[in-house]
């Protein structure tokens, strides 16, 4: 019988990645992992990880710590610093396998785009931001394409913000069930650096302007099957390569999000949360004001174009889809 095709993922221990390694495997293919613990390499052996990717058909890198934490000088530089010497680690594997990937896809985030209310962020004409997030987006992203590797095509995933069992999806049902489940309002805070820049070549000082939106700011969001399908369906489109944004069609914003979340958790009401509100609140919960207060306006352009069919289109029922199983879980 002839040898299954073997895929590798990095970084399979999040929430997209048991879903991945299921598809896959449900497909018939030889899916090895690659990470920290309870996987067929660790990233502390560069030679297991060599052993890996040669011979792989395709290699798909989630590798990288959540976002949904403070922003500490040390979760600062966890989160820069685990999305790119993990990018460098497999890059160096692909340089020197006799017999390289055919197609590398490489997590990347719509987060690179900057705070946008006048129209969509795609690949060709979305406008890059600044700042600590946007810094880690670019680094990662530079790592990625680095050097010739002319045998191996590869894909950087501009992932919006996914909704499924992870951080993203548990803050957002935790907001409501508290009672402060209204739109979340930008405004007056006292300065900090957190959100300044990172990396070799660093943007913004990381004073956020105060804008306005009133709850407008606009919510991209993308259902964890249909990030799975994506890969699925660019790992097989060898006409596709560099960056896609992976996004359902159509944004939503701040104050139909949360209006939707209550209805579906039964939330009697929520409380608009100002900033002076929000950023306590945040604290608590050990995660940042900007994953709520950044207008994330992204479409994609590429994926619609290539005649990809999202699964998810309505976010109300891509909630109701996953919010039930996001209120108790833990990564």
């Amino acid at each position: 019988m002839p040898e299954k095709p073997r895929v590798v993922i990095a970084g399979a221990s999040g929430f997209i990645g048991p879903a991945l390694v299921r598809s896959f495997a449900g497909d018939g293919y030889d899916v090895r992992t690659i990470g920290r613990s309870a996987a067929d390499a660790s990233w502390q052996d560069p030679s297991a990880i060599a052993a890996l990717v040669d011979g792989a058909d395709v290699l798909v890198n989630l590798a990288g710590k959540s976002v949904n934490c403070r922003y500490t000088d040390r979760g600062r530089d966890e989160i820069l610093r685990s999305r790119v010497e993990t990018t460098r680690a497999l890059r160096e594997a692909v340089a020197v396998a006799s017999t390289p990937p055919r197609v590398w896809l490489n997590a990347s985030t719509a987060t690179i785009y900057r705070h946008r209310m006048d129209a969509p962020n795609t690949e060709s004409t979305g406008e890059i931001g600044e700042g600590f997030s946007v810094d880690v987006a670019t680094n990662w992203e530079r790592e990625f394409f680095a050097d010739d590797l002319p045998e191996t095509r590869r894909v950087a995933l501009r992932m919006a913000i996914v909704l499924g069992d992870g951080p993203a999806t548990r803050m957002l049902v935790r907001l409501a069930r508290l009672g402060i489940g209204g739109p979340q309002l930008d405004g007056w805070w006292p300065q900090h650096r957190r959100y300044r820049g990172i990396g070799p070549r660093p943007t913004g000082d990381g004073r956020a302007p105060h804008r306005d939106t009133r709850g407008r700011q606009r919510f991209s969001w993308v259902h964890v099957d249909d990030v799975v399908s994506a890969v699925r369906f660019l790992a097989e489109r060898s006409d596709i390569e560099g960056v896609v944004n992976v996004v359902a069609p159509e944004a939503s914003d701040n104050r139909t999000l949360m209006q939707t979340l209550r209805r579906i958790v039964g939330a009697p009401f929520g409380l608009p949360a100002f900033r002076w509100m929000l950023e306590p609140t945040m604290w608590v919960l050990r995660t940042e004001s900007e994953l709520v207060l950044k207008s994330r306006w992204v479409a994609p352009e590429r994926l619609t174009a290539a005649g990809f069919t999202f699964a998810h289109t309505d976010l109300e029922e891509a909630l109701r889809t996953v919010a039930g199983r996001s209120t108790g879980s833990r990564r």
